[in-house]
């Protein structure tokens, strides 16, 4: 009888323990860790990862194209038992097999900011509208410059000769809302239009936007309009620009919206740039693994895109007829969530 009572009672106590709640973490992975926008990101990332009881894990490239990295992160990721991963390809093509061993393995994987190619290779991507945010600027530039837009004499700063999506996005929609004709809109620089007088690469940073931009000068030191893939290139292409003395005669324009880029928009350095909103991106992309771990279901992109657009908008304090914007002002209260 002892005995019977001891077991039932063990029984018992096992059978009262409460569950252990399933921890869930989670895995970042940018293209590098110094650029702001990548900062404010993991920022973003780490803060809803708090909220949500998730251990965050963040990697980065060394630099921008640092594709090796990147596929040693997603290893280190799967062999951990991560639930699912965050990422920026550095290369959009070559990271898909890398993705599809994550996927296989049973976490859900996000790409943010950079559509993988195909952009099905992840479960989802949570997004500014590249394309859209090229078009602003292409269309506030034209507006800008008005009739001379035809006499126009185009820079365009690039990320990579690898051409990742969001490179091509962007440039292909900035000649788009210029008024240029495109070739293979999948790719930049098959253009015919003479109004462009060459692309450079900058890898997404203010030295080699200097360098990108010293280049253009040598081709046709009359160059009038910067498209530049983000901020830090846009701040090297104004230097470059400044040591020619051509700071005050040329129109930039960019891509970010960080708070230094909005500050360069207030101080004229950049004429118009599309604001991100990259810090909202990453908790969302956090929310989004927590829900997978908790009820298996995906997130859903926004209605009629293949996408989940977290938006853009055009900063620019010389606002032009047609083209939606904020101020400075604005965009300094709004810099990446």
């Amino acid at each position: 009888m002892n005995k019977l009572l001891l077991s039932t009672a063990l029984c018992f106590a096992v059978l009262s323990v409460p569950a252990m709640a399933q921890e869930v973490s989670a895995c970042l992975i940018t293209k590098t860790d110094t650029n702001p926008f990548f900062v404010k990101m993991r920022e973003g990332a780490e803060a809803k990862a708090a909220e949500l009881g998730v251990t965050l894990k963040s990697f980065a490239g060394k630099v921008d194209g640092d594709h090796e990295t990147q596929v040693a992160a997603i290893e280190t990721c799967i062999a951990d038992g991560a639930k699912g991963i965050l990422l920026t390809a550095s290369d959009t093509s070559a990271i898909a097999q890398s993705v599809q061993k994550a996927r296989d393995a049973g976490l859900l994987v996000i790409a943010l900011d950079t559509p993988l190619t195909p952009a099905d290779a992840a479960d989802a991507t949570f997004a500014t509208d590249n394309f859209l945010a090229g078009e602003l600027i292409g269309k506030w530039a034209a507006g800008k410059l008005g009739a001379e837009a035809a006499n126009a004499k185009i820079a365009m700063l690039d990320l990579a000769v690898s051409q990742p999506t969001v490179d091509v996005l962007r440039d292909q929609g900035f000649l788009s809302g210029f008024g240029i004709e495109l070739g293979d809109p999948n790719k930049w620089g098959d253009e015919t239009d003479p109004r462009i007088v060459g692309h450079d690469v900058t890898a997404g940073n203010e030295e080699g936007g200097r360098k990108a931009m010293e280049n253009l000068l040598a081709k046709d030191p009359m160059i009038n309009v910067v498209y530049t893939i983000n901020e830090p290139s846009a701040a090297g292409a104004y230097e470059a620009l400044k040591s020619f003395g051509r700071e005050n005669d040329v129109l930039i324009v960019s891509v970010d919206g960080g708070c230094p880029g909005v500050a360069n928009v207030k101080d004229g350095v950049i004429g118009a740039t599309s604001q991100q909103y990259p810090l909202d991106m990453a908790a969302l992309g956090v929310e989004a693994i927590k829900t997978w771990s908790d009820t298996g279901s995906k997130p859903a992109p926004t209605e009629g895109k293949d996408f989940f657009d977290t938006g853009v908008k055009l900063v620019t304090d010389t606002a032009v007829d047609g083209v939606d914007s904020i101020d400075s002002a604005k965009g300094a209260e709004l810099c990446w969530g």
